[in-house]
């Protein structure tokens, strides 16, 4: 079976965000002022974003000359964009001590940047438990329930998936990210027109959504629409190439041109 429940959302510098604005970290006793402190975090995230290498090296050479938690975290994300997933996500898990006694406010964005970044290493298990563990500290925040769907999606317990989209959807209805990843959860378990209706949903709210119209076009083809079904699949691969959406809507297509011969 072609796998078809990925959406990566950009939650490590999303919420690298969430840690700049909050000023926490720069209130520690960092040499510098705490406007001196946020301008330097700030321009190590940019670095990192320009070139990726360089900021890795700035951070390290910011921590060793007292850059602490900021310094840490900006070298943990230059390792994310380096594509060191594994090696990043250590980092986070490192931080979360030092984060539960300088800025404990910030521990829940931490575990979820390091999930994520354990999910993008391919290891759900380590990024579910994680993530276990900020909804205890946060329960039935959207956000941190599609996470974790996706989590134990990768580990194949689609039925825990689906129970946490449900929270997540009742909480905030117009995810059409969390909704196009339910429809994926329900066709997995078999609920084929909870899943058509959960795509059409998503597209109705966000008609380009790659992984939507993926999931769409898997339905029509279950369904026997190999028109609609292609119209769908081909739209995928121009709005997103690339992507795993992308990929799996590709490997669809061609699965249809092979039966056609």
């Amino acid at each position: 079976m072609i796998p078809a429940f990925k959406i990566m959302r950009p939650t490590l510098f999303a919420s690298a965000v969430l840690l700049l604005s909050s000023g926490a970290m720069a209130q520690q006793p960092v040499q510098g002022s705490s406007v001196l402190q946020d301008a330097a975090y700030q321009d190590c995230l940019a670095l990192v974003r320009r070139n990726p290498e360089e900021g890795f090296a700035q951070a390290q050479l910011w921590q060793n000359t007292g850059g602490g938690l900021p310094a840490q975290h900006c070298a943990a994300l230059a390792l994310v964009e380096l594509k060191h997933y594994g090696d990043a996500a250590d980092r986070l898990e490192q931080l979360l001590p030092l984060a539960e006694k300088q800025a404990p406010h910030l521990t829940v964005a931490i575990l979820d940047q390091a999930a994520n970044a354990w999910l993008l290493a391919e290891q759900p298990d380590r990024a579910r438990k994680l993530l276990d563990i900020a909804l205890k500290a946060a329960p039935d925040t959207p956000d941190l329930l599609i996470d974790r769907a996706l989590a134990a999606a990768a580990l194949n317990d689609y039925a825990a998936a689906r129970r946490d989209l449900d929270v997540a959807l009742r909480a905030d209805p117009t995810r059409a990210d969390a909704l196009a990843l339910r429809a994926a959860a329900r066709r997995q378990t078999g609920d084929m027109n909870g899943a058509l209706e959960d795509a059409e949903t998503a597209l109705a709210i966000e008609p380009r959504l790659p992984e939507a119209l993926l999931e769409r076009g898997i339905l029509r083809l279950n369904k026997g629409d190999k028109r609609g079904a292609r119209a769908d699949l081909i739209q995928v691969r121009l709005i997103a190439p690339d992507t795993p959406a992308a990929i799996s809507a590709g490997q669809y297509i061609e699965q249809m041109d092979v039966r056609q011969d």
